[in-house]
């Protein structure tokens, strides 16, 4: 039986989403799109960090980062991940698994273009994830790429997006006596999405 009704109700999983988003980004006191993204290792340890979620494309959603740092070598050794949205101030979160792989140049070029200057240097400075003599040194590389790169600086080609395309969406609200309701979006090749609802 399909009770779901309310903040649950559709068709359309990516379109449930960005509801709960666009909802979140009223009521979150800051980054309502941030999202604890996990991934795996070479010997198969999790890691899990927060990042920003930037675009719900029709069917992916896609995040930015450093290729070179643990997130974005681990991506590419094991191309699948994880990924939890969750808004305290709305007792909800969602939770969404799939296979990644990396979006296209262009599409990479077009977002970084849009991010304030500084966040474009420190995108040449930071040798991401690896160690650090000092937050001088950090500013000081900061400072010799921003003279060099000056106020238009490219891409750096260690830096780009990624996109997870998902085979499960979990919807999760909170509910009295703990007890939650749940909705488990899973996709089937061939009919689009299975719904089950989940014990709490």
């Amino acid at each position: 039986m399909d009770d779901r009704n309310g903040i649950f109700a559709g068709d359309d999983p990516i379109a449930l989403v960005r509801a709960w988003l666009a909802e979140a980004e009223r009521t979150e006191p800051a980054d309502a799109n941030a999202i604890s993204l996990a991934t795996v290792d070479a010997d198969g340890m999790p890691n899990v960090r927060v990042v920003l979620l930037k675009e719900i494309e029709a069917d992916v959603f896609v995040f930015y980062t450093n290729y070179e740092g643990a997130k974005g070598r681990e991506l590419t050794a094991q191309p699948k991940a994880a990924f939890l949205l969750y808004w305290k101030s709305l007792g909800r979160q969602i939770r969404v698994r799939g296979p990644v792989e990396r979006i296209e140049a262009a599409q990479s070029d077009a977002y970084y273009a849009t991010r304030d200057l500084a966040s474009r240097h420190g995108a040449w400075a930071s040798r991401q994830s690896q160690p650090l003599e000092s937050r001088a040194a950090l500013e000081a590389e900061v400072a010799r790429v921003a003279a060099e790169k000056g106020p238009d600086p490219e891409r750096p080609p260690h830096w780009g997006g990624f996109r997870i395309r998902p085979v499960e969406i979990e919807f999760w609200a909170n509910g009295a006596a703990r007890l939650h309701d749940r909705f488990l979006w899973s996709r089937n090749p061939e009919a689009g999405w299975d719904i089950r609802r989940l014990n709490p």
